[in-house]
């Protein structure tokens, strides 16, 4: 039974651990500026890419989620 808490624990910890990570990598100019303002130079691009997707920021995320879901399977086996 412990096994199974652990591995939902894990799951849902590499979820938000993800989630996280996407969220604060947005923008940080003011989001109620309107378009026009926001093409005055600053030092953040103009468009968000989808580099905060890739592996190299969110492995640790990955890592629990994939250990959560071999623990899991592991006792639904059993």
């Amino acid at each position: 039974m412990l096994t199974i808490w652990l591995g939902v624990l894990l799951v849902i910890a590499g979820l938000l651990y993800l989630a996280r990570q996407s969220i604060w990598r947005g923008r940080m100019s003011d989001p109620t500026t309107s378009q026009v303002e926001s093409r005055s130079p600053t030092l953040e691009p103009a468009r968000r890419g989808v580099r905060f997707l890739g592996l190299g920021t969110n492995w640790p995320g990955l890592a629990m989620m994939v250990v959560g879901a071999i623990l899991l399977l592991s006792q639904a086996i059993l």
